[in-house]
């Protein structure tokens, strides 16, 4: 079994909806789409880091409850364009705090982000 499968799995059992990026993005563009369509972005989203963080901290078309992004094959963005995949990153965990339980945004969904090689 695969890390991501793996990591699926463990969501499911907890009561998490998983979202697995499907592709594997290697330019902050691709990447962008590819998170907006993992997590089903409305279509106002605005492929633009703001706008990514605007999403991710909102959900709010989603059900309540934790939801896992988990993004496999993210070293080949890093190896690609190192600040585009920093940039992404740095967003992803920003959202990540700003869900978690205390967190400025913290509402009753929650954001997870897994990064996985396979």
């Amino acid at each position: 079994m695969s890390s991501s499968q793996t990591i699926v799995e463990q969501a499911r059992a907890r009561g998490a909806y998983s979202h697995l990026i499907g592709s594997r993005p290697a330019d902050k563009m691709s990447a962008l789409d590819a998170i907006a369509s993992a997590l089903s972005f409305p279509d106002w989203f605005g492929r633009n880091l703001d706008a990514l963080y605007d999403c991710l901290t909102d959900l709010s078309w989603l059900p309540y409850g934790e939801h896992v992004l988990v993004w496999a094959g993210s070293d080949l963005l890093k190896q690609a364009d190192p600040k585009a995949y920093l940039a992404i990153r740095s967003v992803l965990s920003d959202a990540e705090r700003a869900l978690a339980p205390g967190g400025d945004r913290a509402d009753s969904r929650r954001l997870t982000v897994a990064l996985t090689d396979d």
